[in-house]
């Protein structure tokens, strides 16, 4: 007697595009990664630009503050009168009442002069400076109290600024004191 063997082979069930599914949510997810990882590089970029920026116009305020500075230790003429003028290449100006709004705050205040300019091309900053004498009743040096000298005290503001709102600004000042 023989034995017939039948081969019976199975058949796949119907897929249900399970597979197909999961690989859109991973393509989503990946995308949206991407997305953000984008979104963060450009705003590294931006902050980045900005650090740039604001170091340059820093660097250019200060490099105002030293030349009025050196116009300064020049030992410029006292002012005459109220308001301000060049005095030997130097903008001085009268020395301010207690009851004015500052100089470098007000904006009708016109008598910035312009300092050498710093950078080139795009770069370029030209700062500004005005210098206000203070007076001459300062001691020169307050722990010197056998040779209490008097000294001229000069208050110089230095800006840097593009007048665009586009770039970095920044102020300084400082108190210089001469014989």
């Amino acid at each position: 007697m023989k034995t017939l063997f039948l081969q019976r082979t199975k058949v796949a069930p119907a897929q249900k595009g399970v597979a197909l599914i999961i690989s859109l949510i991973l393509l989503l997810v990946m995308s949206l990664l991407g997305v953000a990882a984008i979104r963060g590089i450009a705003m590294e970029e931006r902050m980045a630009g900005q650090t740039y920026d604001r170091s340059l116009a820093f660097q250019a305020t200060e490099s105002a503050l030293r030349e009025a500075e050196a116009l300064v230790e020049g030992k410029p003429a006292d002012p005459v009168g109220s308001g301000c003028a060049v005095v030997s290449g130097l903008m001085l100006c009268s020395t301010p009442l207690a009851s004015d709004t500052p100089r470098w705050m007000n904006s009708s205040f016109s008598d910035w002069k312009d300092a050498t300019t710093v950078g080139s091309g795009t770069l370029a900053v030209t700062p500004q400076y005005f210098v206000e004498f203070l007076g001459t009743g300062f001691p020169c040096d307050p722990s010197d109290n056998i040779n209490n000298l008097n000294c001229k005290r000069y208050r110089v503001t230095a800006r840097s600024r593009d007048n665009t709102d586009g770039r970095a600004s920044v102020m300084l000042q400082s108190i210089y004191a001469i014989d």
